[in-house]
C-alpha cells in the first residue's frame, strides 16, 4: 500500500507538471515550435505516467495497474473479519488522459479541464489509500501489543510454575533428609542397647 501511495504522489506530481504545460500552450500568442515543445513535453509526462503506475510493483502486487490487485489482511483470529484496501487504478485511460494532446489552442484547453478531472480524481484515490494504510498500520499495532502481553501472561504463568515446582523440590528434598537423620537416630539408638548387654 505504501508503494501505491508513493507511486500515486509522483503521479500526482506529474499531473501538475502536465497542467502547467497545457495552461502554457493555450496562451494564443504562443509561436508553433513553442507549442509543439510543449506538447513534446505534456507526451513525455504521459509517459511517465505509465511508467510510475507499471512501477508501482511490491511483491508481485500492483495497486494501480488496470484490474490491480486489492490488498487484505486478516483482522482476528478466528479469520471472519478482514481489513480490505481496494485497488485505485491510475492509468491514463482510467483518468481519462490518455488521447489529450496540446497540438492547437483548442486541444490545450481541453486538456486543461481533463488533467484538473484527473488530480481531483488521484486525490481522491490517493485519500482511500491513505485510509487503507492508516487501518492496516492501526490494525499491526494493535497486534504487536496483543502479542506483547499474550508473551507477557505467558512468561508470568511459565515463572509461577517454575516457582511452585521449586518449592515442591525443595520441601521433597528437606523431607527425605528428615528421613534419613531419623533411620540415622533410630539406628544409632539400637546399637546404644546393644552396647549396654555386652
Amino acid at each position: 500500500v505504501e508503494v501505491a501511495i508513493s507511486a500515486g504522489e509522483s503521479v500526482s506530481d506529474l499531473l501538475l507538471q502536465m497542467k502547467e504545460k497545457a495552461l502554457a500552450a493555450a496562451d494564443a500568442g504562443l509561436d508553433t515550435t513553442s507549442r509543439a515543445a510543449l506538447a513534446d513535453e505534456f507526451a513525455s509526462l504521459k509517459g511517465q505516467i505509465t511508467k510510475a503506475v507499471s512501477n508501482a510493483e511490491f511483491n508481485g502486487s500492483n495497486m494501480l495497474k488496470q484490474a490491480g490487485n486489492t490488498v487484505q489482511s486478516l483482522a482476528n483470529a478466528d479469520a471472519t473479519s478482514r481489513i480490505t484496501v481496494a485497488a485505485q487504478t491510475l492509468t491514463l485511460s482510467a483518468l481519462s488522459i490518455a488521447a489529450s494532446t496540446i497540438t492547437t489552442k483548442t486541444l490545450a484547453s481541453t486538456a486543461i479541464g481533463a488533467v484538473n478531472a484527473a488530480i481531483t480524481e488521484v486525490s481522491s484515490k490517493l485519500s482511500a489509500l491513505g485510509t487503507g494504510a492508516k487501518a492496516l498500520n492501526g490494525h499491526l499495532n494493535f497486534v504487536g501489543k496483543l502479542q506483547d502481553t499474550i508473551d507477557a501472561g505467558v512468561g508470568n504463568l511459565v515463572d509461577a510454575d517454575l516457582a511452585k515446582e521449586s518449592a515442591k523440590l525443595q520441601a521433597l528434598q528437606t523431607k527425605q533428609q528428615l528421613g534419613v537423620q531419623a533411620l540415622s537416630i533410630a539406628n544409632q539408638s539400637s546399637s546404644i542397647l546393644l552396647g549396654l548387654f555386652r
